[in-house]
């Protein structure tokens, strides 16, 4: 992801370049910080949200009374879903155009977040933007609405990059496209992480899993000794153990504040530094979650362990260190290979232990879906093994 960089290699050196402009204010105060934001733009917002969460929570209310003690004049697009649709996007777009919107305020988790950012560039954009940035890959020509974000779920680290993943139902299609603009990206966000303790288990869990796929995605790839494997293996031990006290409390304000904190960092561009990075598990799940509407982390979580036991011989010296460092394997008398093996079954260990989805029947995946699941699934080219067609219905069935 460029946030913005410039990547290039020369024999074993890496040289980039690094930048997050979005501002964040975190903590059970934060949104206080709201009134030091709105100054900064024009008087049209337009509020954006999910079904009626937040105005059972009263974050609705609050944002509201900041809203209007700021003199905006706020319109609404309400019924963003868990993975929002390209027909709620054109919605969007013109309830945008239509009140001239000078500033998109998203509050709720990850799908809101990455909404918002698609109608931002839509706007003003004079070609359909489905084919312009998500067949195409094209990067916006046309001015971008600035995007600020109130978190609700942590997950996805939307509030802190360019990334935003819409879904075709009519095509079977789900699809992410991590924009190279550094205006895509939110201005500012607020990460109060009592907005976290109402979501229900199954959404907690799935959420917890996104966040440390994601760290997964950059870390399984090359073998060189780098800063950002070092980072993420911090981040997966601090996600481990945050979600082992959550899963059994909820409620413990540290634990959730620091699993916001780290999905944040997962996906904010840093721990990619000089690295190739994968992806594959991502577009497994993307696929599977295009053709049955399921939560976005159970789909990672049912597909990952049969992809990494497929490329662990390929990567075998980083799931070795993934075992040890991550998963406190004693390496003692044993082979790389049954290393690495008892760090998968760590995880598998503690993917059960949160009571993720495990299998693909379980999200109503039937056999006669593989194939065309197989179809939209995008191959990528950076991590250890590059997937064909038969390999990829190998991994699903």
């Amino acid at each position: 992801m460029k946030a913005i960089l410039t990547l290039c290699q020369y024999k074993r050196f890496i040289n980039f370049s690094y930048c997050n402009p979005t501002k964040l204010y975190f903590g059970d105060e934060s949104l206080k910080y709201l009134n030091e934001e709105l100054p900064k733009y024009g008087n049209n917002v337009v509020l954006i949200y999910g079904k009626n969460s937040i105005k059972k929570n009263g974050i609705y209310d609050e944002v509201m009374k900041i809203l209007k003690a700021n003199n905006k004049k706020v319109a609404e697009i309400s019924g963003v879903m868990p993975n929002p649709t390209v027909d709620k996007l054109y919605e969007g777009v013109e309830i945008a155009r239509k009140n001239h919107a000078d500033l998109l305020l998203a509050v709720g988790g990850g799908s809101v977040c990455n909404y918002v950012k698609a109608v931002a560039v839509s706007i003003n954009c004079d070609e359909e933007p489905w084919q312009k940035y998500y067949i195409n890959f094209e990067e916006p020509t046309c001015d971008i609405i600035p995007v600020g974000c109130i978190l609700t779920m942590a997950g996805t680290g939307s509030e802190m990059n360019a990334g935003a993943v819409i879904t075709n139902p009519h095509t079977h299609q789900k699809i992410g496209h991590v924009f190279q603009d550094e205006k895509v990206m939110p201005r500012f966000s607020i990460l109060n992480p009592k907005y976290t303790l109402t979501l229900p288990h199954y959404q907690m869990v799935a959420g917890i899993y996104d966040i440390f796929n994601h760290i997964c995605e950059q870390y399984f790839s090359n073998d060189d000794d780098n800063t950002s494997d070092y980072i993420s293996e911090g981040l997966m031990k601090s996600v481990i153990n945050s979600s082992r006290i959550a899963n059994k409390d909820s409620q413990n304000y540290e634990a959730r504040s620091n699993i916001m904190w780290s999905a944040t960092w997962a996906l904010n561009t840093l721990i990619s530094r000089a690295k190739s990075t994968d992806w594959m598990v991502h577009m497994l799940g993307q696929a599977v979650g295009a053709f049955t509407d399921a939560t976005h982390g159970m789909t990672l979580s049912a597909v990952s362990l049969p992809y990494y036991r497929y490329i662990m011989p390929y990567g075998l010296n980083k799931f070795k260190r993934f075992a040890i460092n991550v998963w406190d394997v004693d390496a003692k008398d044993k082979t790389d290979e049954e290393i690495a093996l008892e760090g998968l079954k760590a995880i598998e260990d503690w993917m059960n232990e949160l009571n993720l989805v495990m299998h693909l029947k379980d999200l109503n995946v039937t056999e006669d879906m593989i194939e065309g699941i197989v179809n939209a699934t995008i191959i990528m080219q950076g991590g250890y093994k590059v997937l064909n067609h038969e390999e990829i219905v190998n991994i699903l069935k």
